[in-house]
């Protein structure tokens, strides 16, 4: 078998002779020492890429991994400019289930291609571990209630038992995949406080921790010292079943951090102030390691922090080397004393432990920016992106500038005389008024900030010190807490703050992702009608990572991310428009004005309350029993057959169509001829825009076919939750409210079918361009598929017929996720636009692929009006190119398995 094969080889590793004992005691735990290779090159490279360079020797095979691979790491300094492709196997993969069910639905309709092909079923399997968090799929529809836990949970099981039942067969019969149940947490977090080893003990050998995960988030285990980041789905199928990644060498960014702080100022503010500096700085496709005094400074969940928003200003990792600091959170969240042990050992031996403030440890980078996290002063970021930081100083301002500025990432274009418009409506018998920047939600959600005690506990101190003022928040503003796990309300209760935030209406709404992806729930009815009445810019503030248009709610038009203290600071003014420094955040019911000034903590205050009562044994309680909390994911029956039996009549699970016909032969490419534009896009459209993750709209063609199924609205659940079900999430394909397509100049989910001119919803133009036997293509300009890691993002386009993008730049995950499935992803050539070259749209396009393929080649173009000109093809690696080959990844490894 493929895997024998590969045991076999990896017993000729040219390296096993710096194969040694950790502690010669126990010669059964070896490891394989780096610094006994007596290579200078070695204390030189960045910390990163001393783990890439441990996997390819340890890996060594001359099958996969070869020795030029090696020496092509070890040569960084030359190689990491050169486009120089290396193989990585991660050492595990994270998945959570709005990716994780697609997986899983890929790997049951694997092994049924495999068996329609005689081969061997089993044979499609995880070999590598594989840790599955359910925490996408609740829902914030009950808030500020003491029984909201409950009654969201509930919701949530019942929605998804059939998807939830499907993943419970999957961990039965799928080796090396373990299911952390719904209610446990966000991935994440888990992630951090659980699941992260930081040194692998197995098989007898230690080796460091590393991972690829379906989410594009799982950047922030990089502020453990665990070298991580997301890739499509299909990319982590790859891995799961042995395939290692093929990825170009980065440039290593060194970001060096000095200075001390402000008392007041909180980790989010130091990375929403990172997140711009380094979208401006250029760090897309590069890592970037953290080094420098300041890094000592920081506590570990700051760090994962600001490794968390990775994603934001554009790198593929965001890297802090494990030190000190590292090994007390590992003893804090509850590791064992001997694990603690063997992981100093390991990591000092192998030359891969930090001390940030020796300067001589400092390794070579591609260039170096600094910060000096004295300058760091309070912020927000939005309203329609997580890199345009505001301070929150200018935030009245901003807002009101952006109010009446052009359409865009900064502007709503609402005429001068309406700025002051007010709208008074009815809740539970009272009237209120809303205008633009009105507050409506305010949601302390996400890993990104729940998972640090620091800013969870402010916005604790703060609601206690608000309630004491005689403060409150209006009751029609939804209002929610999501916890990134079980960890979080156990201190919260234990510190006595948990009381003073329920009576601010932050109440513990369940434990997930919730507003953060868009599964914010509904609005009251009085203040969505208030909201269309008045046209209103009504405002979102969360503890978030993304901000996107249309991504928290159809209804906030404004969305600011903001640390859990400023959420609920907000939540109190209730408006967005607002200077703290000048106005008062409320009026008591004493009429005495209150600053925000007067209920804010200061760092000391929180860290004296985090040392008490943030321990080690709040961890194990918790995580002891992850496995168990659900009781009832605990008495959910699954079957256990090793081919999954798929109902037809299923909505939620379908057998999808990417197998359809394969066959052991391989066809050669086939140039693109005639093609119609299907979409004539801007720049930075997003996976929300392209596979949105919110709830499906009453009027789309993904509730058209629900609806001829017998499901009514109520039952429609949101689209993350339909992922494995092809027929509807290729109706949700480019279904965004706020999609913004050139050819209708407006923002809707619609085209023009060319041929007739009539408008119509994407998934119905493209039905009828397929009925046709039409090929599409999608034009875009910078930043196409930035957003969230999401395969539907690829599958969708695909399903549609769309053969090719073309855009002026791509996100990382999404181009491979777009090569994952066999779509070209092509690119401008540098100064070249669709204006620069008078592009309509309207023309028919002709793509001429030749037989013999080159990585990033360029190939012709030429229209139905006689013009041409050249475009580069993003297969950046001759792996990508095979992929290509083989109609995508999938295809390809279910070939190579059963060859083998």
């Amino acid at each position: 078998t493929y895997t024998k094969k590969r045991m076999l080889a990896a017993g000729n590793n040219p390296f096993q002779h710096i194969v040694e004992p950790l502690s010669p005691e126990v010669p059964g735990q070896r490891f394989f020492n780096l610094l006994k290779l007596g290579d200078p090159r070695y204390d030189r490279l960045p910390f990163s890429v001393r783990v890439l360079l441990e996997s390819a020797i340890r890996n060594c095979d001359e099958f996969l991994v070869k020795s030029l691979d090696v020496e092509n790491i070890l040569n960084w300094q030359q190689t990491q400019t050169q486009s120089v492709e290396v193989p990585f196997r991660p050492a595990r993969v994270i998945l959570q289930d709005f990716t994780g069910v697609p997986a899983v639905v890929d790997f049951a309709a694997m092994r049924d291609a495999v068996m329609k092909l005689d081969g061997d079923p089993e044979k499609i399997n995880p070999v590598c571990p594989a840790d599955l968090v359910i925490d996408h799929s609740i829902q914030v529809d009950f808030n500020r209630k003491s029984d909201s836990l409950q009654k969201n949970q509930d919701l949530e099981f019942d929605r998804n038992r059939e998807r939830f039942q499907f993943l419970k067969w999957g961990s039965k019969v799928f080796k090396n995949m373990r299911i952390i149940p719904p209610g446990s947490g966000i991935v994440h977090q888990v992630n951090l406080e659980y699941l992260a080893r930081v040194v692998f003990n197995y098989d007898g050998f230690f080796y460091p921790d590393s991972l690829v995960g379906t989410d594009s988030h799982t950047t922030m285990i990089d502020g453990l010292g665990v070298l991580g980041w997301g890739v499509g789905g299909i990319e982590a199928e790859a891995v799961m079943l042995g395939q290692p990644i093929s990825m170009v060498l980065p440039e290593v960014v060194g970001y060096k951090l000095h200075g001390t702080p402000d008392k007041l100022i909180t980790s989010t503010d130091i990375v929403l102030t990172v997140t711009k500096h380094l979208r401006q700085v250029g760090v897309v496709g590069k890592f970037v390691e953290f080094f420098g005094p300041g890094v000592a400074q920081l506590s570990i969940a700051d760090r994962a922090t600001i490794a968390n928003m990775c994603p934001e200003y554009g790198a593929t990792a965001a890297f802090f080397p494990v030190d000190d600091i590292s090994v007390k959170y590992l003893e804090q969240t509850g590791r064992e004393p001997e694990t603690l042990a063997y992981i100093t050992k390991y990591l000092k031996a192998a030359g891969m432990f930090r001390d940030y403030n020796n300067i001589a440890q400092d390794p070579d980078f591609t260039h170096v920016v600094q910060l000096d996290l004295g300058t760091v002063v309070p912020c927000c970021s939005g309203p329609k992106r997580p890199q345009d930081r505001i301070p929150v100083s200018e935030m009245k301002t901003d807002f009101e500038s952006c109010l009446g500025a052009k359409q865009g990432f900064k502007g709503f274009q609402v005429a001068p005389e309406r700025h002051s418009t007010a709208v008074t409506f009815q809740f539970s018998g009272k009237e209120y008024t809303l205008g633009h920047g009105s507050v409506v939600i305010a949601a302390i959600t996400s890993c990104t900030n729940t998972s640090n005690p620091s800013v969870m506990l402010g916005a604790g101190l703060l609601a206690k010190k608000a309630i004491e003022y005689g403060l409150n928040v209006k009751p029609y503003i939804k209002t929610s807490l999501s916890p990134g796990s079980g960890v979080v309300t156990y201190y919260l209760k234990k510190s006595g703050v948990m009381d003073f935030m329920s009576q601010l209406g932050f109440e513990v709404v369940g434990y997930g992702c919730m507003t953060c992806i868009g599964n914010s729930g509904p609005l009251p009815d009085s203040v969505v009608e208030a909201i269309t009445k008045g046209d209103l810019v009504a405002a979102g503030v969360l503890s978030g990572n993304r901000n996107f248009e249309g991504r928290v709610h159809p209804n906030t038009r404004a969305n600011y991310l903001a640390s859990p203290p400023l959420v609920i600071a907000y939540a109190i003014a209730g408006t967005v428009r607002i200077d703290f420094e000048k106005e008062p955040i409320a009026v008591n019911s004493e009429g005495r004005q209150i600053f925000l000034r007067d209920i804010w903590p200061t760092r000391d205050e929180i860290q004296a309350v985090e040392r008490t009562f943030v321990i080690p044994s709040m961890f194990r309680e918790v995580y002891d029993k992850i496995e168990k909390v659900n009781d009832r994911w605990n008495s959910l029956v699954a079957p256990s057959d090793k081919l999954y039996t798929w109902d037809d009549k299923s909505t939620y699970i379908k057998s999808p169509p990417f197998f359809d016909g394969l066959t052991m032969k391989l066809s050669p490419p086939e140039s693109i001829k005639d093609a119609y534009v299907l979409l004539n896009l801007g720049d930075s459209v997003t996976t929300d825009h392209i596979s949105p993750a919110g709830n499906i709209a009453r009027n789309s063609a993904a509730a058209r076919y629900l609806t001829e199924r017998g499901l009514t609205p109520r039952e429609y659940n949101s689209y993350g939750s339909r992922r494995g079900n092809d027929a509807v999430m290729a109706r949700g394909t480019f279904a965004n409210i706020r999609l913004f397509n050139k050819f209708l100049d407006k923002q809707a989910p619609q085209t023009i079918h060319l041929p007739t001119g009539d408008t119509l919803d994407v998934f119905d133009a493209a039905e009828r361009y397929r009925q046709s036997g039409v090929p599409l293509l999608v034009l875009a300009g910078k930043e196409y598929g930035s957003g969230s890691s999401r395969d539907w993002a690829a599958k969708g386009p695909f399903l549609l017929g769309i053969k090719a993008v073309l855009a002026e730049s791509y996100e990382r995950i999404h181009r491979s996720n777009l090569v994952g499935m066999g779509v070209i992803p092509l690119e401008y050539l540098p100064g070249d636009t669709a204006a620069s070259l008078g592009l309509s749209g309207r023309e028919r396009y002709s793509i001429f692929i030749p037989q013999q393929l080159t990585p990033r080649m360029t190939v012709d173009v030429e229209l139905d009006t006689g013009m041409t000109f050249k475009v580069r093809m993003r297969f950046d690696t001759d792996v990508e190119l095979t992929y290509f080959r083989h109609g995508g990844i999938l295809n390809y490894m279910i070939r190579k398995m059963l060859q083998n």
